[in-house]
């Protein structure tokens, strides 16, 4: 990812950076520190990762901002989260309207789509493709039985043991979200001349961005209508 899209020569100033958290984070981090900026004890950095991003939190961010750099150098916003208040989302997009020099943010996202298109304009999009260990989980879900896909769901989705509300590494949500990416990748390669999975699948990640859904329930509508292998 960073060889193709990160060039420390030509630095954009909003990243949309969209896959999983524990692996894109590494090397993001890993880029800025390549730039000379400490990303530990340096207050011109800033690491926001919540489930649920709103209002409050991008007001936060807005003020963050505008504050002056305690150095003379760049500052650097790296937020991540699995889901975004549609206020939040409308601040955000009116701070990305006029950027500011020397201030760049990366904002990691299980998908794009949970974004408002005007807001994934404002950024330079890099989509991390699918490890093979993803792929893999995915056809041996395909060649379970319909009983076998639902407890695997169970353990899958199981809720985290923090709040929704607070820090968390991971939620049901995106994970569902990954789920159904890699899954509609397998799905198009193997049995792309049904479009009927294709509908269902669009509406199960059309509903899983909504605030209040069961990520449970709605996946294992889904499990029970995907082909099997």
């Amino acid at each position: 990812m960073r060889k193709d899209h990160l060039d420390k020569n030509n630095l954009h100033h909003a990243y949309l950076l969209e896959g999983v958290r524990e692996e894109i984070l590494p090397e993001v981090i890993s880029f800025i520190e390549e730039l000379g900026i400490a990303t530990s004890n340096n207050p011109d950095f800033c690491e926001i990762h919540i489930d649920n991003f709103k209002i409050d939190e991008a007001m936060f961010l807005r003020s963050m901002t505008e504050e002056k750099s305690f150095v003379d150098g760049k500052k650097i916003f790296i937020i991540s989260a699995n889901q975004f208040s549609l206020d939040a989302e409308h601040a955000l997009l009116k701070m990305f309207e006029e950027p500011k020099k020397d201030t760049h943010f990366f904002l990691l996202v299980p998908e794009k789509g949970m974004l408002l298109p005007t807001l994934v304009s404002r950024f330079y999009h890099i989509k991390s493709e699918s490890g093979d260990k993803d792929t893999k989980e995915i056809e041996s879900f395909l060649k379970m039985s319909p009983s076998a896909r639902i407890n695997f769901l169970k353990d899958f989705l199981k809720a985290d043991d923090e709040d929704a509300e607070t820090l968390v590494t991971d939620s049901a949500r995106a994970r569902a979200l990954r789920f159904l990416n890699v899954l509609e990748i397998v799905l198009h390669k193997n049995f792309k001349n049904n479009a009927n999975y294709f509908e269902q699948l669009f509406k199960v990640r059309k509903f899983l961005r909504q605030p209040g859904s069961s990520a449970k329930s709605l996946m294992e509508s889904l499990a029970l209508i995907v082909p099997s292998y």
